[in-house]
């Protein structure tokens, strides 16, 4: 194998016998990389800051060096003395390393680990650290904050982290990404500064910088490349991975998707949508739509049932998971064939995360990413950008249309037409939150379209949409007030609130004009500029517009010109609006006309 660095007693550190043994048990019987070269400088008491591809076997290159320090100490670990922590972002990564350490200690009954992550009971967390103690903790760092806090309920963390030895950053830009800076700001305000530190990720950015200045002392930096790859251009996806692309209009792509997963149904596939509404949506749609094979739905917003859905599709040997980005970090799913990418990723660098759940640890691997024909220009941003090729896919063959069968699964339940209806709204909000707003642009979307590929009855109201017609849009005839809920008390529910809303509008008094949401995508506001201008010349000259106000006219459509194509900014468009209408004003005075025709 090519992603070997030689056989674990080649490394310049002796390991205890007892992980050795652990490590012939799982087979792995070779380092990779990224562990040769962590290991022995974590063992010699070096802070270290590693980018390595994703599935390049970091997990091991902590967790081994984590019991050795341990092993180390002079004075033995009391019940409730942390020796060591790993703060992850996901818990479905922090369970994953919870089950390496697991069978890792269990050779070491001297070493209690706990699990500290959200969607349980943090009382329960509390107990179970004061009855059965925790030597080492693997959390996220929601749930660690809290309980930091929880000294009134018995646990004193604060002082349990006094011995601290080594400190774990896994995913560590994720970990800032997800907005995780302050908590982990007051995580570290805690921790002894003397104490060894990892911090591991997939990318390198300024922010993660800030945080390997405040964290560590000196750290040896570490890049693993994989081999085989020059040096200039550091590729970040796994080399075994064949990353793809397809171009197809909005209308065509999940019968795309459709045909693909029936082609594709003895393997394991993941399927990342934007949004968790999507993943609500088409994840339900595929359950229908791919006869007998298992489809599992795992989204950010789902509390209590995630890491249960995440462990029933790691032991699956086929099956077909609908995700968001929660997923794209980190995750060691066995034996993943496919990465399909519905929808091109917010960011470029989780285009990366997400390819890298497959191709993990030297298996071969495949990622499609699925793009409309006008976001082409993303695979030119993507090579050069994320140093990351893809190359086109030959058109999926026995494309079917299965749009008619999603839309009668909303005629037929209420909750599915919500759905539909939710998805296409937080897709729209999504895409115009893109942080490639150059290549992703809401006023380039074709809405028209992009409601038929959503099989949508009809089109929602939202303020991206208001004042547009769509003539290439065909809404159902069908009143979609008169669609009920299969579930009866649901729709027993909505009946009842029908007749309220009835009722209170007979005895209601006319309502107040109420302010509008505004445009996700701001487009709104240059609109109210323009009519406020329109307005205020109207107010400040009269009506009749004479051969000034025409010249004015024509100005200020110039700057508004210069505002879209982004040769002047909003700053100075407002600024020499506002200082011209206050030079007309003082004019105005000045003659004494008050701006009235005289």
């Amino acid at each position: 194998m090519d992603t070997t660095d030689g056989t674990w007693d080649s490394l310049s550190v002796k390991l205890n016998d007892n992980i050795l043994t652990t490590l012939g048990e799982l087979k792995f019987t070779h380092m990779t990389p990224v562990q040769s070269a962590c290991i022995p400088l974590f063992m010699s008491n070096k802070d270290v800051a590693a980018e390595a591809v994703t599935g390049s076997g970091k997990t091991l290159a902590f967790v081994i060096p984590i019991i050795e320090l341990l092993l180390k100490r002079e004075e033995k670990l009391k019940k409730m003395q942390v020796g060591a922590l790993v703060i992850t972002p996901t818990r479905e990564l922090a369970l994953q390393i919870s089950e390496v350490m697991g069978q890792f200690i269990q050779k070491f009954p001297q070493f209690t680990q706990i699990l500290l992550i959200g969607g349980s009971n943090p009382i329960e967390d509390v107990e179970k650290f004061k009855d059965q103690g925790a030597n080492i903790v693997i959390a996220t760092p929601g749930r660690l904050e809290d309980m930091f806090r929880r000294k009134a309920d018995g646990l004193d963390l604060a002082s349990s982290v006094k011995s601290l030895d080594v400190l774990v950053l896994d995913e560590a830009d994720r970990l800032l990404d997800m907005g995780f800076e302050a908590s982990l700001n007051t995580i570290l305000d805690y921790l002894p500064k003397q104490r060894r530190t990892g911090l591991f990720s997939a990318t390198q950015t300024q922010e993660l910088e800030k945080l390997v200045r405040a964290g560590l002392r000196n750290p040896v930096r570490i890049t693993v490349k994989e081999k085989g790859v020059a040096a200039t251009a550091v590729q970040k996806t796994p080399s075994r991975l064949s990353n793809y692309y397809t171009i197809c209009r909005s209308e065509n792509k999940f019968n795309n998707l459709v045909a693909f997963l029936r082609q594709h149904k003895h393997e394991k596939n993941l399927v990342f949508f934007s949004t968790c509404a999507c993943v609500e949506y088409y994840g339900r749609a595929l359950e229908t739509l791919v006869k007998k094979v298992s489809v599992h739905c795992i989204h950010g917003k789902m509390k209590t049932k995630r890491n249960k859905i995440f462990a029933d599709f790691r032991a699956l040997k086929s099956g077909i998971l609908v995700c968001t980005d929660v997923m794209a970090r980190g995750i060691d799913i066995p034996d993943v064939n496919w990465v399909l990418q519905y929808d091109p990723p917010s960011s470029a660098s989780a285009f990366v995360h997400r390819c890298g759940r497959t191709a993990r640890i030297g298996n071969q691997g495949n990622a499609l990413v699925f793009l409309l024909p006008m976001e082409e220009s993303y695979i030119n941003f993507l090579s050069i950008n994320q140093k990351c090729p893809l190359q086109k896919m030959s058109p999926i063959s026995d494309v079917v249309d299965v749009l008619p069968k999603v839309k009668a699964m909303s005629l037929a339940d209420r909750a599915m037409f919500d759905r539909s209806m939710r998805a296409f709204v937080s897709y729209v909000q999504a895409y115009a939150k893109h942080e490639c707003s150059l290549i992703f642009r809401v006023k380039d979307l074709d809405f028209a379209s992009l409601a038929r590929g959503f099989a949508l009855l009809r089109l929602p109201k939202m303020p991206e949409l208001r004042g547009k017609s769509f003539p290439d849009f065909t809404e159902t005839t069908v009143d979609t007030d008169t669609i009920r809920y299969k579930d009866k008390n649901r729709e027993k529910l909505r009946q009842k609130m029908l007749a309220e809303q009835k009722e209170k509008e007979k005895t209601d008094l006319p309502r107040k004009n109420f302010i509008k949401n505004k445009a996700w995508s701001k487009q709104k506001n240059k609109k109210d500029r323009r009519k406020k201008m329109a307005a205020k010349r109207k107010h400040d000259e009269g009506s009749d517009v004479d051969d000034e106000d025409m010249k004015e006219l024509l100005n200020d459509t110039r700057l508004l010109k210069k505002l879209k194509k982004g040769h002047i900014s909003e700053e100075d468009f407002e600024k020499r609006i506002t200082s011209k209408a206050k030079s007309k004003h003082k004019t105005a005075s000045h003659d004494g006309s008050g701006g009235e025709d005289v």
